[in-house]
């Protein structure tokens, strides 16, 4: 599927569901049960996110869905927020406290997707729907929204081959996994390996333990020691955030020039870092239409009503089969289209993005 085909065909599933939603919306307001029964438009929303680390979701994400249960629910919906910081056994808690709390329904982006399971099971006892959000919970949720995991691992997989040319196979490849308490890593992961598998050599690869950077740094450090710096030529990273810490190490063991290393969230450090000529590429996944998603079948399933009309697909969770889902695609992010992409969807400015120590990087790409 073209991606940008496959935002317009998001968009348009979102798009015809607010229409509808707003349409059946009453004056009312919802009475005090949790759950699946609110006849009016005061919906309570619960919205639990994994970690402040990472930029998206206090940039894009919790803003996001913000504005669009205000515009399905005519200002009267609510939304309460809580952010685990990377802590599984806290995020069990602010489930706990949502239902205390008597939410309509809850978005849950899990900081471990089996950890968060039983949580899950209390809500759903509770009455609460569930909304799993870029990370598919196990468990008995309602509904899922994320971007096309295992295509995004073969984006970049592909971007590296691309990078690596006909020299693909003339030194080690190094790939630095996220974390496996993520089932998304093992998507990513999976979609990689199919691409790179018999055409690289990966001569070290790493879970990378709570996604953090400075945990791809201290890896890869480990890997230069292990193969020598002079016969890294690649490295896989599954975000942008270790792909800095990555980046980071190789500079330290003074690797020059740098090899390609790959990327994902299209995070503005990122992005320098590619027009800069550091990092090779990200993946850009175009927030809006995973966070519309996620409100439109929230405030639907608190509302009682059916979400057949935004779905694209069923999934399965190795707890829940067939989850009516959403995922949308992904999209390569290099040099080559930093302005068509996130300039030009509103995401980054060209002054956020060409900070002065840019500004001839940035001219020679027609960044003005």
């Amino acid at each position: 599927m073209n991606a940008y085909l496959g935002r317009a065909a998001v968009a348009v599933a979102v798009s015809a569901i607010t229409v509808s939603l707003a349409a059946c919306g009453s004056t009312q307001e919802a009475d005090e049960r949790p759950g699946g029964s609110v006849k009016g438009d005061a919906i309570k929303v619960g919205l639990l996110l994994p970690e402040n680390q990472t930029a998206r979701y206090e940039k894009f994400d919790k803003p996001l869905i913000e504005k669009e249960v205000a515009g399905l629910t005519r200002g009267k919906g609510q939304v309460i927020y809580a952010n685990a910081k990377q802590d599984a056994a806290t995020q069990n808690s602010q489930v706990d406290t949502m239902i205390t709390n008597k939410v309509n329904v809850l978005i849950v982006d899990a900081v471990d997707s089996k950890a968060i399971a039983g949580s899950v099971k209390k809500a759903k006892e509770a009455g609460i729907p569930v909304v799993a959000y870029d990370r598919l919970a196990e468990g008995p949720i309602d509904a899922y929204t994320s971007f096309d995991n295992e295509e995004v691992g073969k984006l970049q997989a592909k971007a590296l081959l691309e990078a690596l040319g006909d020299k693909a196979k003339d030194g080690q490849v190094v790939m630095m996994n996220g974390s496996v308490t993520d089932p998304n890593a093992k998507l990513f992961k999976s979609g990689a390996h199919s691409v790179l598998d018999g055409k690289v050599n990966i001569g070290k690869e790493y879970d990378t333990i709570e996604w953090k950077p400075e945990n791809a740094n201290t890896n890869m450090a480990a890997a230069l020691s292990a193969l020598g710096k002079g016969k890294t030529i690649g490295v896989y990273s599954a975000n942008d955030g270790m792909a800095g810490g990555i980046i980071t190490a190789l500079k330290a063991a003074g690797v020059s020039p740098l090899p390609p290393v790959t990327g994902q969230d299209a995070e503005l450090a990122g992005v320098q870092r590619i027009v800069a000529g550091e990092q090779f590429m990200s993946v850009y996944k175009p927030y809006a239409p995973e966070a519309e998603a996620a409100a439109e079948m929230a405030v639907a399933l608190a509302r009682g009503e059916k979400i057949d009309g935004i779905i694209n697909q069923l999934v399965d969770s190795p707890t829940t089969k067939d989850v009516p889902s959403v995922l949308v695609p992904g999209i390569s992010l290099t040099k080559a289209n930093v302005r068509t992409t996130v300039v030009y969807d509103g995401i980054y400015t060209v002054a956020e993005i060409c900070t002065d120590r840019l500004k001839a990087a940035c001219e020679e790409l027609g960044l003005r």
